[in-house]
């Protein structure tokens, strides 16, 4: 789904209205309304919502594809960059909770759950045999990301 398409965030902005709450849950309802008052459920598949979110996360890396790391770290200065970055973090997050809630997937509780193994795999420097290995130079080098 492109830009062209309806059914894409990226189309014809929808008014603003404040929310008291809005939380997750309370977002992820007002997308599944959204989605339901146009008749979109059925394009709203697993393969269809990620292929859509993997597009939309491209798009927010095509805003940084060529800057320097001192130009990335400066992005938000610039009005129009930072309303481009606003709008495609947005749809990156759109599109992870609406797989999320055609999956029965708790976001939050997924994050946590993989914070809470990634303490366990990757002790801080000098806790346990991990900090050893890394200062032998045979462990995860010192501020290499997980891979998964």
């Amino acid at each position: 789904m492109g830009h062209g398409d309806p059914r894409c965030h990226g189309g014809t902005p929808e008014p603003v209205t404040e929310h008291p709450d809005p939380g997750l849950a309370r977002l992820q309802r007002r997308l599944a309304e959204f989605a339901a008052a146009r008749n979109w459920q059925p394009y709203h598949t697993p393969k269809n919502l990620v292929a859509a979110l993997s597009v939309e996360a491209s798009e927010l890396v095509e805003i940084f594809q060529w800057l320097t790391p001192e130009e990335s770290a400066r992005v938000m200065d610039d009005p129009g960059t930072a309303h481009r970055v606003r709008d495609e973090v947005a749809d990156v997050l759109a599109y992870l909770l609406q797989l999320c809630e055609v999956l029965g997937v708790d976001p939050l509780a997924a994050l946590a759950a993989k914070i809470d193994r990634n303490e366990v795999r990757f002790p801080l420097p000098g806790a346990g045999d991990g900090g050893l290995d890394r200062e032998q130079g045979r462990g995860r080098g010192r501020g290499q990301q997980p891979e998964d």
